[in-house]
């Protein structure tokens, strides 16, 4: 997260306020030099993997509306030379930026962002939270002032629709018509004061988004009633709509407000997560006294003071005091963790209980906080496919309303110029794109979050839709069904080799894999202080075992398959060793199944999804595990092609597979399905192929998660449902002048509150007591 003082450095050039800015000039002479400082663009950036002078940036674009808005700015930004690709949310207003800093700088981007009317400020801001708060507050206002001023118009408008013909003498009908006019004023220059200023800019820009219909529809009902107040004779003098006018901002604000406070609570989780780390931390002098320094001022080898209440802000290791960590968004232990001396401690976790002194070992990008706010911030702003086609419909559509607005006033203009012109501002008011951009990634984001707070990380949104459809679930054994700790057993070598011998050996080819087999041979090496040697030219094969050269020795350690090897069926995990000689030795590892394994497989039974079992271990053992869930179809020695061939075999059948690996062997696998997950803490985010990807220990977070795809999707089908049929009703009424304004207005504001609304069901807790068939 970025500290208070360099988010103040970055936002400078954006016009907002910080600490730390000296004079106006330094402001208007430093901003653009800041952003382009190579050092400060981790604060907002990371480097693309193998892609030399590339970094993607993610950022929240402020002034956001709707889908249209989001068009623009990946339009404006992919005019910039350098700039390699852009994705912005409709639903988030976040962005993520690809760019080349051999052709382009921050500044470059973010200037052509703000001369769109869009300004970019960094997603993990400190001062986001001061931003929105006022934000709410001058929304707040707006919407007062519409509304005391809509009352005080009804007022007035009450006696023009009671009286009687000649109840209301001309002059007091006059006298009511300027009062109106006086009391809408404020609600003209303050309350609609964003629509006028963003049509304003699309004017400008020639371009259109949802503001400008919107914008034209209140000035042109605010001039209708005006000449008819200033000429009550003249041709529009038969009726004024100030009380329309009134009403119709009043809804449309009060509709807007409720949006950004849905919008909020939609990614509440998404955002939770992405800024947990504290802004500065008591770091430790070499005197022994406490300073407090920036976050990002530390590194590995300080030591930091974290007090109760705060944020442990990178990854270290206790040195003094006893207390309780919250890791829920880190790794879905919901319960908090004790953590003494000699403990570690993840960044991003909370300090609950007491005051702790932490060695730091690892900051900033090294860290697993970091690379989950990657993945989040990746996932809120992919757009999945229907809400890809939906954001392309949005200018059409809004060029539509124009144009239908235009040719219903013209209809209708020989008849009665004053209704023509209402008629066509019911019709810009009345069609609005929003609710149909926002129907699908509302509810996406809103499931995400959910997901998210039970430490469920969605990679891509896209997923979610996919998911619902799955009809086949594909497991991995080992590190998936059973735990990831393995416990050795008996050691049988060849003569002239000690068990101890061979166990160094296997180790030293083991440390540089990440496999739960590799990382239990290690484990027993340290426990049986076996002498530590090394290896050099170590070659992995995902799923299958690892060589290289060990002192003089050319080593293979694996299954039985991938060494060459033939043994008899046994209970337990054998892991062989070999050399160009043959046969040196075989571990007989053991494990046990997750506590949740089996409830989760019949879970997804009742779901009606077929469960399958693969796995590179012997089929003994991948056939007692089989039994003992009950998963009737399961396979073993499998090579990462076996499975892959089988992923593709089920899918030209016409299937649907999710696979469940651990993230890293069992990679091609994970690409290949429709949905995948990698399962366990101890998988490396950034290399993990999956979906989904599940921080706990706990197996159930697969069944939640289909659960919860299927249901994201009924969400998204209701939501564009109720935005076509919203849409088939009001557009025709509006357009045979049956709509009046204020109605309209109202129809407009409740169109995206409905969908907002809707998808908000999705971003309460997981229905972890559901029976498994209600889906």
């Amino acid at each position: 997260m970025l500290s208070a003082s360099s988010t103040a450095t970055l936002s400078a050039p954006l016009g907002l306020a910080g600490p730390g800015r000296d004079s106006p000039a330094l402001v208007a002479q430093a901003p653009l030099a800041l952003l382009d400082d190579p050092h400060e663009w981790s604060a907002f950036s990371r480097p693309v993997e193998n892609r030399a002078s590339c970094w993607e940036s993610s950022v929240v674009f402020e002034g956001m509306h709707c889908a249209a808005c989001a068009l623009t700015i990946e339009d404006a930004l992919r005019a910039v030379p350098g700039v390699e690709s852009v994705q912005v949310s409709a639903a988030t207003h976040r962005g993520r930026i690809v760019w080349s800093e051999a052709a382009v700088k921050p500044s470059g981007w973010m200037q052509a962002a703000r001369q769109a009317g869009y300004p970019a400020v960094p997603a993990n801001d400190a001062f986001a939270n001061d931003r929105r708060k006022a934000e709410t507050r001058r929304a707040l206002w707006r919407l007062a002032v519409a509304g005391l001023c809509m009352m005080q118009v009804m007022m007035y408008a009450w006696p023009a629709y009671v009286a009687e013909p000649g109840d209301l003498a001309p002059d007091m009908a006059q006298l009511l018509r300027w009062a109106s006019w006086v009391l809408t004023l404020p609600v003209i220059l303050f309350s609609c004061g964003p629509f006028f200023t963003s049509a304003l800019r699309d004017l400008r820009q020639r371009r259109v988004s949802m503001d400008l219909p919107v914008a034209l529809g209140m000035l042109i009902t605010f001039a209708v009633s005006t000449a008819g107040t200033f000429e009550p004779a003249g041709i529009f003098g038969a009726e004024v709509y100030f009380d329309s006018l009134t009403m119709f901002v009043f809804f449309l604000l009060t509709g807007r407000w409720l949006e950004l406070r849905l919008r909020d609570r939609t990614a509440g989780a998404l955002e939770a997560l992405m800024n947990r780390l504290p802004d500065s931390v008591e770091r430790r002098r070499s005197d022994g006294e406490f300073e407090r320094v920036a976050v990002r001022r530390l590194a590995a080898g300080d030591v930091a003071r974290v007090l109760p209440g705060e944020a442990f802000p990178a990854d270290g290791v206790v040195l003094e005091g006893d207390t309780l960590a919250d890791e829920a968004l880190l790794t879905g232990e919901s319960r908090p963790v004790p953590r003494g001396q000699g403990s570690a401690v993840i960044a991003g976790s909370h300090n609950l209980a007491a005051a702790v002194l932490v060695q730091v070992e690892r900051t900033g990008a090294q860290t697993r906080f970091a690379q989950i706010v990657a993945l989040m911030e990746t996932a809120s702003t992919t757009k999945p496919q229907i809400a890809q086609l939906a954001d392309r419909m949005a200018k059409p559509f809004l060029i539509a309303v124009l144009v239908a607005a235009g040719g219903a006033c013209a209809f209708w203009w020989s008849r009665d110029p004053g209704h023509a012109l209402m008629v066509a501002v019911a019709v810009l008011v009345v069609t609005c794109p929003c609710a149909l951009s926002l129907a699908t990634p509302a509810a996406m984001l809103a499931s995400a979050g959910a997901l998210a707070r039970r430490g469920i990380l969605v990679r891509r949104l896209q997923a979610l839709e996919t998911l619902a459809a799955v009809d086949t679930v594909v497991f991995d054994k080992t590190g998936t069904l059973t735990r990831d700790a393995f416990a050795l057993g008996a050691v049988d070598t060849r003569e002239g080799v000690s068990p101890s011998q061979a166990l160094a050996w296997a180790a030293a080819l083991a440390r540089q894999s990440l496999h739960p087999v590799s990382r239990a041979l290690v484990a027993a090496a340290v426990q049986a202080a076996a002498p530590e040697v090394r290896a050099s030219g170590v070659n992995e094969i995902a799923g299958q075992g690892v060589a290289g050269q060990v002192g003089t020795l050319s080593l293979r350690l694996g299954s039985a398959v991938f060494c060459g090897l033939s043994l008899p069926p046994a209970e337990a995990i054998q892991v062989c060793l070999v050399d160009e000689g043959g046969w040196i030795a075989t571990f007989e590892l053991h494990e046990e199944l997750r506590s949740d394994a089996r409830a989760t497989v019949q879970a997804l039974r009742a779901c009606g999804i077929a469960v399958r079992l693969l796995s590179g271990d012997g089929r003994a053992a991948v056939a007692r595990v089989a039994g003992e869930l009950g998963i009737e179809a399961a396979r073993g020695d499998c090579t990462p092609q076996d499975k892959l061939a089988f992923l593709r075999e089920a899918q030209q059948q016409g299937h649907k597979v999710a696979m469940v690996g651990d993230g890293l062997n069992d990679g091609p696998v994970l690409a290949g399905a429709h949905a995948s997950f990698a399962f366990g803490q101890a998988v490396p985010l950034a290399q993990a192929q999956a979906d989904f990807v599940v921080m706990g220990d706990q197996l159930a977070g697969v069944a939640q998660t289909l659960r919860r795809g299927r249901r994201t999707m009924r969400i998204v089908r209701q939501n564009l449902w109720w935005a076509g049929l919203y849409n088939a009703i009001c557009v025709p009424l509006a357009l045979v002048g049956w709509l009046p304004a204020w109605l309209a207005g109202l129809g407009m504001a409740l169109s995206s509150l409905v969908v907002v609304t809707n998808a908000l069901r999705l971003a309460g807790r997981l229905d972890l007591e559901t029976p498994a068939g209600a889906v």
